[in-house]
């Protein structure tokens, strides 16, 4: 992975909505992602990157509006930061390789990690392996 592209190729490639959301730290509304209800078995990668974030074994219906995972795939492409924003203290999280925003993670998430990584669908992409 080769980091962060520049802004001119993010803006032809990314829709308004993925460009919003990865760039300007933006969330797409609850319940309209179209990985929210997504039940299938496969990986979660960056869409602005392609870095594997999360697996679909860890992904749950926590009724937030937003894909949610109680674990990363591999914590050295996920990176956090304090967030401040909106009033309240949240923590980011955002991909390490191209600082896209992901979305936020709570603690509070099922077993065994007790996480919450509360995801917009706009900043991920799907690769089934059941096709």
């Amino acid at each position: 992975m080769a980091g962060k592209p520049d802004d001119q190729d993010l803006r032809q490639r990314l829709t308004d909505i993925q460009y919003k959301v990865t760039q300007g730290h933006g969330t797409e509304a609850p319940f309209t992602g179209e990985l929210n209800d997504n039940k299938r078995a496969g990986k979660y990668l960056c869409v602005v990157c392609g870095a594997h974030l999360f697996d679909s074994e860890t992904k749950y219906d926590s009724a937030s509006g937003w894909p949610s995972f109680y674990d990363v795939a591999n914590s050295e492409n996920l990176a956090e930061t304090r967030d401040t924003s909106l009033g309240m203290t949240r923590v980011e999280v955002h991909c390490k390789h191209c600082d896209a925003h992901q979305g936020h993670v709570f603690p509070d998430g099922p077993a065994p990690t007790g996480l919450r990584y509360c995801i917009n669908s706009a900043s991920l992409s799907f690769e089934p392996t059941d096709e």
